[in-house]
């Protein structure tokens, strides 16, 4: 039988099922796609573009010096241009053969590349640019300092002296010479930039130092009496360190200070560990589960074994060294589980008697950066401290708590600069880190800059100056959250309810029936006041019997009035006195009752000396005459 003739009869078999049932005919098969043939085809389309931008670009370049190769290689590129379209539409063409698609349409990517072959090769330059931009902003840290816009903080008017940011960045707490610690919240301020919250938690003491725990839940405070101070996030107390005994000795047996705090920090690993350094020539670690005792001491020794006092304080990064910069400008570090000898010490850090206002730690935990009373700004590596690794001198400090710290990238060293009043303006000064060459600087204000941070979450620096304000540097492309969310908000207005009621004042003795008459004359109101005893201030009446009210009676009441009484009833005349103390003579004699009973025994007969001539002439002497005896 032949084929040809079965393969016809299905034919009209299948044109009789479709006519009954109604439709032209049963389809044609879905298409299939090979996928790995479509995403080679646009690699090659994609490294074609790209060779051909990178032509044009060399083409621009030599375009002065070689015209007519550059006219050659412009002519060909339209033959090249033609060819990659040919091949495009070729693929096209060939992908799509039929007319009707049955199936699952392209990806839109897809799609897009095969409708438009030109956009990977402007893809592909976008992202060239933005890697060149990228790589020169990596080379250049500069660029990375976000100071474009800036907002201030009015905290007071004396030194801000004290500033902390919590490790996420939505709260800023500042403390100053005013005793006032302000809590500052960005998610809840307006362009106002008001603090929700002031307090004196040291009561009369300036704020030294504050820190947020790694946790952001308590805030360690540092103020100028010998307790440190541990607040919880809304400024309500949590612990206070005990104090020592300032007649003891030995500073390690005491179990809190005994002068002055200095400085203290939280430890970075462990949430409940902190440390304080003061003038008592110690610095001690805390529990906060604990404050009634420290948990160790470190005794900082000058070269001839004497006290020195440490006036800042830090932990490493790790946690496991514990520095300290002294008065006699040494710095000293110990093991933190060794607190008797040192395991680093250099002894000519800083100048002797100059005030080593502040020591930190880079973020690789290699480099240690001071700021020294002495104008300077010293890095060290703690694997080779005998000499600094760089110095930058100039540096005016006036203040034993002016900062310096490290950029997030571990690439900058930041420090701010102090100026006597109309002195000029307080600058915040950029180093770089590996040639610290000064790379950038920001005029703050006319006043000292005294306290930075550079948080690294935020990308903002906060400044604190000395005319107690407190500046935010941050950009709105590099930085994150903080500044940014207050500046957005409208200030708000205070709401004034105002009604419109007519409002009636009704005084008593306005209305008839309370007003009194007027006086006519003042003869009649005289007369009234005469009657009114109290206004005529009668005296009070003689109180007769036993007597009231704390009064006694007229007669006899009291001794002096009976004794009174007595001397007016008696009728003696007492007009001769002489004749009035004899009539007691013969009694006397008769009846002795105070000299003669005395001698009765010794001396019954009294005998009376003799008046002489001598005495007589004696007598009759003036007083100035007489021999002293």
């Amino acid at each position: 039988m032949d084929p040809n003739k079965v393969d016809e009869g299905k034919m009209s078999d299948d044109g009789e099922i479709a006519s009954v049932m109604g439709f032209s005919g049963f389809g044609k098969k879905a298409r299939t796609f090979d996928l790995e043939a479509i995403f080679e085809q646009t690699r090659r389309t994609a490294i074609e573009r790209s060779q051909q931008v990178l032509e044009e670009r060399q083409m621009d370049d030599h375009m002065e010096q070689e015209g007519e190769s550059s006219e050659s290689v412009k002519s060909s590129l339209p033959a090249l241009k033609d060819k990659a379209a040919a091949d495009t539409s070729s693929s096209d063409s060939g992908s799509d053969s039929d007319s009707e698609l049955i199936g699952p349409p392209l990806p839109p990517q897809l799609t897009a590349q095969g409708d438009d072959p030109g956009s990977t090769a402007h893809s592909d330059e976008d992202d060239d640019e933005g890697e060149s931009q990228d790589d020169d902003d990596d080379d250049n840290p500069v660029k990375k300092i976000p100071d474009t816009h800036e907002i201030t903080l009015q905290h007071g008017t004396k030194t801000v002296s004290a500033l902390a940011l919590d490790p996420s960045g939505a709260r800023l707490v500042t403390g100053g010479y005013d005793y006032d610690v302000r809590f500052w919240d960005f998610a809840g301020m307006d362009q106002g930039v008001q603090a929700f919250r002031s307090l004196q938690p040291c009561e009369c003491h300036q704020i030294t130092s504050l820190q947020y725990s790694n946790t952001g839940d308590v805030i360690l405070v540092i103020s100028g009496n010998a307790q440190a101070k541990v607040l919880d996030r809304d400024g309500f107390n949590v612990m206070e360190c005990s104090k020592g005994d300032q007649y003891i000795v030995d500073m390690a047996k005491t179990k809190g200070h005994t002068a002055m705090l200095n400085n203290g920090c939280w430890h970075p690993k462990m949430r409940e560990e902190f440390m304080t350094c003061s003038n008592d020539g110690t610095v001690r670690t805390w529990d906060l589960s604990s404050g009634k005792a420290h948990k160790a001491v470190f005794k900082p020794r000058s070269f001839q074994g004497k006290k020195v006092v440490p006036t800042c304080c830090t932990y490493s990064r790790d946690g496991k060294l514990i520095a300290a910069g002294c008065q006699d400008g040494t710095i000293q570090i110990w093991d933190r589980n060794l607190s008797v000898h040192t395991k680093f010490h250099c002894r000519q850090a800083h100048i002797p008697g100059s005030d080593t206002s502040c020591i930190a730690f880079s973020y690789d935990g290699v480099t240690l950066a001071s700021r020294g009373g002495d104008d300077t700004l010293k890095t060290w590596d703690i694997r080779n401290f005998k000499k600094p690794v760089n110095v930058a001198t100039g540096l005016n400090n006036y203040f034993t708590m002016t900062d310096c710290c490290f950029s997030p990238d571990d690439r900058l060293l930041v420090t701010g600069t102090s100026v006597k009043k109309d002195g000029g303006n307080g600058k915040l000064a950029f180093f770089d880190r590996a040639s610290f060459q000064k790379v950038y600087e920001i005029e703050v204000t006319n006043a000292s800059v005294v306290r930075c941070l550079w948080h690294p979450k935020l990308n903002q620096i906060m400044v604190g100056t000395s005319n107690g304000l407190v500046k935010v540097y941050y950009d709105p492309v590099k930085s994150h959250r903080g500044a940014k969310l207050c500046v957005v908000k409208s200030q708000r207005k205070e709401r004034q309810a105002e009604t419109l009621t007519q409002d009636y004042i009704i005084t008593p003795h306005a209305l008839p029936m309370f007003r009194e008459a007027r006086q006519r004359s003042t003869r009649k109101q005289l007369e009234k006041d005469r009657l009114d005893p109290k206004k005529s201030n009668k005296p009070e009446p003689p109180v007769s019997g036993p007597g009231r009210g704390g009064r006694v009676a007229a007669h006899g009441g009291t001794l002096s009035s009976f004794i009174v009484k007595n001397i007016a009833l008696d009728k003696t005349d007492d007009s001769n006195p002489r004749q009035a103390i004899l009539r007691h003579a013969k009694e006397a004699s008769e009846n002795p009752y105070w000299i003669a009973p005395a001698y009765t025994h010794t001396q019954p007969v009294p005998l009376f000396a003799e008046e002489s001539d001598d005495d007589e002439e004696a007598e009759k002497e003036p007083e100035w005459k007489k021999r002293k005896i």
